[in-house]
C-alpha cells in the first residue's frame, strides 16, 4: 500500500492537483460548496418524507407533499443557488464585481431554462401565467448552470476589458457606479442568451437527454448492459449532472420490466431469469448513493482535515439512507479531478463483482423492490427475500470501496490540509 501511495503521490498527484486549481474548476467547487447548508437541510427533508420503515412511511404519506416543499425550495433549486454563487466566485477571481457576476450567471441560467406559459393549456379561471420547470432547476440542471455561468462571466470580462462600460463620476456612490458598469455586459449577455434559447430554440437540457437516449439499446440482462449505464451515471455526476435523473429515464423502465419478470417467475415457481434489475444497483452498487460514497463518507469522518471531517459528519446520516447530495456537493465530488477516478471506477468494479456473485448462484436473485431509503445491508436482505449472503456482499463491497477510495482520499486530504494551513498562516499574518 505504501508503494502504491508513493506512486500516486509522484505520478498522479501533480497533474491532478494542478487541474483542481484551474480557475473555472475552483469557482465551480467554491460555488457549489456555498450551497451546502441548503443541500444538507433539503436532504433531511427527503428522509423525513420517505422514512425507511414501512409503517412510518404509511403514517407520513398523507403529509409527504407538504414535507417535500422544504426539499423542493432547497435541494430542488440547487442549480439556481449554484448559478449565482459560482458566478460570484469566478467574477471575484477576475477581480470583477462578484454580485454582478452572480446575477448575470443566474439570469443566463434562467433564460436557458425558459419559463413555460400554461395559460393556453388551462381554463381561463385557472390561469397561472409563466412557470419555470422545477425538474431543470435542481441537480439535473447543474450542468446547464455551469455552462451559463462560464458564458456570462467570460462575456462580462470580455466587455469590461474592451472598455465598453459606462463610467460614472467619482462622486457617485460605489454601489451605483458598479450597477451602471455592469449595464452594457448585462445587455450583451441577456440578448445573446435570449437569441440562443428563444429565437434559435436551443434547449441544453433536452440536448443532454437526447445524447444519451441511444444508450438504451445497450440495456439488458448482461454485464455490459449493467456497466454502460453505471459508467455514464457516475460520469455525469462527476460533471455536475444528476446522472440517475438523465440515465434513469432511459434504463429504469427496462430494469423494472426485468424485475417484474422475476416476480412472475417466482409466483409461478419457475427459476428466476434475470440478474440486472433495478434493486441490483440500488443495494449492491450505489452503497450510500451514486459512486458508493458511504465508503468515502466513513473515511472523511476520520480525516485530519477539519473541513472534510465536518462534511463527513454532516453527511453520514443521509448517506446511511442513500442520500448523498451533501457529500457529492460538499466534498465536493463534482469537478474534482482527484476523486473523479475512484468515483467512476468503484461502481464499475462493484457491478462486476456483484454480477458474477449472482451469476454463480451464490446469492438468491432479486424479487422485491424495497424502500430506497433503507440502509444498504437491510435493503439487500429484503430485495433477495431474506438471503443473509446478500447482507455479507454489501459489507464486502463497502470494504472494497473503502480500500479503493483510500489512496485518492489521502491525496485529496493532503491538498485540503495545505489549503487549511495556508488560510491559518494568512490569518496569523493579518493579526
Amino acid at each position: 500500500m505504501q508503494k502504491f501511495l508513493k506512486w500516486i503521490e509522484k505520478v498522479l498527484m501533480p497533474p491532478m492537483a494542478k487541474a483542481s486549481e484551474q480557475r473555472h474548476l475552483t469557482s465551480i467547487r467554491d460555488g457549489i460548496i456555498a450551497t451546502l447548508p441548503l443541500i444538507i437541510v433539503g436532504s433531511f427533508f427527503t428522509l423525513f418524507a420517505s422514512p425507511p420503515i414501512p409503517a412510518l412511511e404509511k403514517l407520513v404519506e398523507p403529509h409527504a407533499e407538504k414535507i417535500m416543499v422544504a426539499n423542493r425550495m432547497t435541494l430542488g433549486l440547487m442549480a439556481v443557488y449554484a448559478a449565482f454563487s459560482m458566478g460570484y466566485s469566478l467574477a471575484k477571481s477576475y477581480k470583477m464585481d462578484g454580485q454582478a457576476g452572480g446575477l448575470l450567471s443566474l439570469a443566463t441560467f434562467l433564460m436557458m431554462t425558459l419559463p413555460l406559459n400554461l395559460d393556453d393549456k388551462l381554463p381561463k379561471s385557472d390561469a397561472v401565467g409563466y412557470v419555470l420547470p422545477m425538474a431543470d432547476l435542481g441537480g439535473s440542471g447543474l450542468f446547464v448552470a455551469i455552462i451559463s455561468m462560464i458564458f456570462a462571466v467570460e462575456m462580462m470580462q470580455l466587455v469590461v476589458k474592451s472598455g465598453f462600460t459606462i463610467k460614472m463620476p467619482d462622486q457617485v456612490p460605489g454601489s451605483v457606479a458598479r450597477s451602471f458598469e455592469s449595464l452594457v455586459p448585462a445587455i450583451v449577455i441577456i440578448v445573446i442568451s435570449w437569441f440562443v434559447r428563444v429565437i434559435l430554440n436551443i434547449d441544453l437540457n433536452a440536448i443532454i437527454n437526447k445524447i444519451f437516449e441511444p444508450l438504451g439499446n445497450f440495456a439488458g440482462d448482461s454485464l455490459l448492459g449493467a456497466l454502460i449505464p453505471v459508467f455514464f451515471i457516475v460520469l455525469l455526476w462527476s460533471a455536475g449532472i444528476h446522472g440517475v435523473a438523465v440515465m434513469g429515464a432511459v434504463f429504469q423502465p427496462i430494469w423494472f420490466s426485468l424485475l417484474d419478470q422475476n416476480i412472475d417467475a417466482k409466483a409461478a415457481g419457475e427459476p428466476l431469469p434475470h440478474i440486472i434489475v433495478e434493486p441490483f444497483f440500488q443495494w449492491f452498487v450505489w452503497i450510500g448513493g451514486a459512486g458508493a460514497t458511504l465508503s468515502l463518507c466513513i473515511l472523511m469522518i476520520f480525516s485530519k482535515s477539519e473541513y472534510l471531517k465536518k462534511v463527513g459528519r454532516f453527511s453520514i446520516i443521509p448517506s446511511i439512507f442513500n442520500i448523498n447530495e451533501p457529500l457529492i456537493f460538499g466534498a465536493p465530488l463534482v469537478m474534482n479531478p482527484i476523486l473523479a477516478l475512484p468515483f467512476i471506477g468503484i461502481p464499475l468494479i462493484l457491478t462486476t463483482i456483484t454480477y458474477f456473485v449472482f451469476k454463480l448462484g451464490l446469492i438468491a436473485k432479486i424479487t422485491i423492490l424495497a424502500p430506497w431509503t433503507l440502509p444498504g445491508p437491510l435493503g439487500a436482505l429484503f430485495a433477495t427475500n431474506g438471503d443473509w449472503r446478500a447482507l455479507v456482499l454489501v459489507v464486502f463491497n463497502l470494504l472494497v470501496a473503502v480500500i479503493i477510495y483510500y489512496p485518492f482520499f489521502k491525496m485529496y486530504e493532503r491538498k485540503m490540509l495545505e489549503q487549511e494551513q495556508g488560510t491559518t498562516n494568512d490569518a496569523l499574518n493579518d493579526d
